[in-house]
């Protein structure tokens, strides 16, 4: 084993790559008959939202690298230059398989189901051509505003994300020479025009194609040559210099501005474009050939997201999922009273988020609160949680609210949140500089008869109750004496650069949790070298930092059996010889996206469990405030247990990294097939009913609504 470099590039998998199997994992559920019809259009459409910001934010960082020289190899051996050569090739295979599934399977399946999609306005009929017409010229022909291009009007600026229709035009009776026209295709109007019902079912045809057939419309003394769709994607990753930023609030705003407007690197056009006209984007656009994506169907198909939201069609949905009631926290219940009886876990969405709002109103309206302190990453369009901090300052209390102004692609968001905090009197903090404070927790001081006493919350998920139907993840409430001081050091250290001299019961990166994690791996190591138990199962959303790794191939090699539950990223190997024999790597994709972090170290049959708000990688571990919390209480700890062995025991929505670097689905014929989402939903269910007096709640078999992140 002393003979093994584990920390050799052949051991490790280019994060970049791995990224591509993950959103390839997320084609297959639409890929998935035994999925439904509907369902499968959402998956689609997640692949290509995770596909634009992937452009966005990786491609985007490793072109700018290739731009500035940058050579130094990543933990796989490869310089930006050969990683961006391999994702040019590995990308376009994605997108031709998305646009083959979507023109295969899925649009052919839709008309069997009685809904048509109209792919070229060609194909209207004469009644649904004169609707289409009249439809643009009331609804759509008011609010376009078409865009020449001649000696006198420059190219435009094409903003990120937007649908255009590019056009050569002559003008009429004199012109031979051809000019270039554009139009963007307007995000206030629903891209989704629903024709009059026939006797066929229900069609549906999409703006542009209302929009291209109309365009000699747009320009009147023009003759429309041609016209086709086109999409550009922009470097999006803000760069922002703290240091010299006298107000990070203010150059935040002023980078926003700038993401519509950076370098093109990636164009989409429709497949049948005129040569001459895609020439004329190519050179405006300043595109390499590898950057241009001739699209055989709709651009942006994160537009089926939109088609799932048409009314009908229930039958090829899933049944909408209702997050039941905590059985430690009945409705109505005074949560502090609760709390004081014991630790309490809570898994969402299967249980309600409730009790984490409502431990935020409650404290808000509590006479005998003094504070509040809370982290916010990323918070819902209108979150209920700030409208009790608000209400909390106004009440009197100390209010103390990190609000993380650099959580990507919220910004915006989280800068209008903060200003309206302080205007209601809270004390908002913004982040460390040159950290991102991507931790969970809450603490509520309350004065009671025995003196003061701290409530702390600790999650693995956001503070967002929109995405805490839709993610999996782990909460904590406690007012364990311990986890309070911890806490309260938290927030000084936070708002005052003050650390403390130890820690009780918490862990906090980027100073001490790689190397509690390191500790933890390197224990069971001992452990099994010397004969005794040792075991690590590990769940996350992402695995792709070389320490970690290296430490796990050395545990691997002296005998731990390692068993990872990892969503998306996995950089790690698996079956090679002498290093990961031991270890096995399972992703599962389901209907609710994998959020949550829960860690197991069995410490020789002592074990311990742990969650926390931090991944497996450089970013969370060493440029961020992160915190990893213990489960002490054993029935909670059982519960995690049991979380663990559930995704392990997974054959119905677990893909299992091979030793060639693939994955395939765990199930096999003849085996008793079992989700592990299913499971908890049932679960739950049966929880909360044995509490309920009436024992009314719904016992449907459980298929929730599906959303994903890259």
């Amino acid at each position: 084993m002393s003979e093994i470099d584990f920390y050799d590039p052949k051991y490790y998998t280019n994060r970049e790559l791995s990224w591509i199997l993950f959103n390839h994992r997320v084609l297959n559920e639409a890929r998935d008959k035994s999925t439904p019809l509907f369902e499968r259009l959402k998956f689609l459409s997640i692949t290509a939202s995770n596909l634009d910001e992937f452009f966005m934010i990786r491609v985007a960082s490793l072109k700018d690298m290739v731009n500035a020289r940058y050579q130094k190899p990543d933990i796989a051996g490869m310089t930006p230059k050969e990683q961006l050569e391999q994702l040019d090739i590995a990308i376009h295979e994605l997108v031709e398989l998305q646009y083959s599934t979507y023109n295969r399977s899925l649009v052919p399946k839709l008309r069997q189901n009685g809904l048509q999609i109209i792919g070229r306005h060609e194909d209207l009929s004469k009644r649904e051509a004169a609707y289409v017409d009249q439809y643009f010229e009331e609804n759509v022909y008011p609010v376009l505003t078409p865009m020449a291009v001649d000696s006198s009007r420059p190219f435009p600026l094409i903003r990120n994300k937007t649908l255009n229709i590019a056009a050569l035009v002559r003008k009429k009776d004199i012109g031979e020479e051809l000019e270039f026209a554009t139009v963007q295709v307007p995000g206030v109007l629903s891209r989704i025009v629903e024709l009059p019902a026939g006797q066929s079912g229900r069609k549906v045809i999409l703006l542009e194609e209302i929009i291209e057939r109309n365009m000699h419309k747009l320009f009147l003394n023009y003759d429309i040559v041609c016209a086709y769709p086109f999409r550009i994607m922009r470097n999006a990753d803000l760069t922002i210099e703290e240091d010299e930023a006298a107000d990070l609030l203010k150059e935040i705003e002023k980078q926003l501005k700038k993401r519509q407007w950076g370098e093109a690197i990636r164009l989409e056009v429709a497949a049948r474009c005129d040569r001459r006209l895609l020439k004329i984007l190519r050179e405006e656009l300043d595109m390499e050939e590898q950057s241009i994506y001739p699209i055989d169907g709709p651009l942006d198909l994160t537009v089926l997201m939109k088609l799932y939201g048409l009314e009908g069609f229930e039958q090829l949905k899933s049944p909408k999922h209702t997050p039941q009631q905590v059985p430690q926290l009945p409705q109505g219940c005074e949560i502090f009273d609760e709390v004081r009886k014991g630790d309490i876990l809570l898994h969402h969405p299967y249980q309600t988020f409730e009790p984490v709002v409502n431990f935020i109103r409650q404290a808000a309206r509590d006479p005998e609160v003094l504070a509040i302190k809370q982290t916010l990453y990323r918070v819902s369009g209108n979150s209920p949680i700030i409208a009790a901090l608000a209400l909390a300052a106004e009440n009197g209390k100390q209010v103390t609210v990190l609000v993380e102004l650099k959580a990507r692609f919220d910004e915006e968001n989280n800068i209008v949140w903060a200003r309206m905090l302080e205007k209601a009197g809270c004390h908002v903090i913004y982040g460390l500089v040159g950290l991102k404070t991507h931790s969970k927790i809450t603490l509520v001081v309350r004065r009671e008869e025995d003196g003061i006493r701290r409530y702390v919350h600790l999650g693995t998920g956001n503070y967002n109750d929109a995405t805490a139907k839709l993610y999996t993840d782990i909460g904590l409430l406690t007012c364990s004496e311990a986890i309070g001081e911890d806490a309260t050091a938290v927030f000084n250290m936070l708002s005052g650069y003050s650390e403390p001299l130890a820690w009780n019961r918490l862990t906090l990166a980027p100073l001490w949790l790689k190397d509690k994690f390191r500790y933890l791996i390197g224990r069971e190591k001992k452990y099994a070298l010397e004969g005794r138990p040792a075991r690590i199962v590990a769940k996350m959303n992402a695995l792709c930092d070389q320490d970690i790794i290296a430490a796990l191939y050395e545990a691997s090699a002296a005998g731990v059996k390692i068993d990872l539950i990892v969503r998306g990223i996995c950089c790690l190997k698996t079956g090679i010889r002498g290093v990961s024999e031991n270890i096995t790597v399972r992703s599962i994709v389901g209907d609710f996206l994998e959020h949550s972090r829960i860690f197991y170290f069995e410490n020789d049959e002592h074990y311990e469990i742990y969650c926390g708000s931090a991944d497996w990688m450089p970013r969370n571990l060493e440029r961020r405030v992160e915190i990893l919390f213990p489960v002490d209480r054993q029935e909670l700890k059982e519960k995690l247990l049991h979380i663990l062995q559930s995704h392990l025991n997974d054959n119905i929505k677990a893909s299992v990294l091979q030793a060639d670097g693939t994955y395939e689905k765990a199930h096999r014929r003849g085996k008793h097939l079992f989700g592990s989402q299913e499971e908890f939903y049932m679960e739950a269910v049966a929880e909360a009913k044995a509490v309920t007096d009436e024992g009314e709640l719904e016992t449907r078999t459980f298929v929730p609504e599906v959303h994903h992140e890259s």
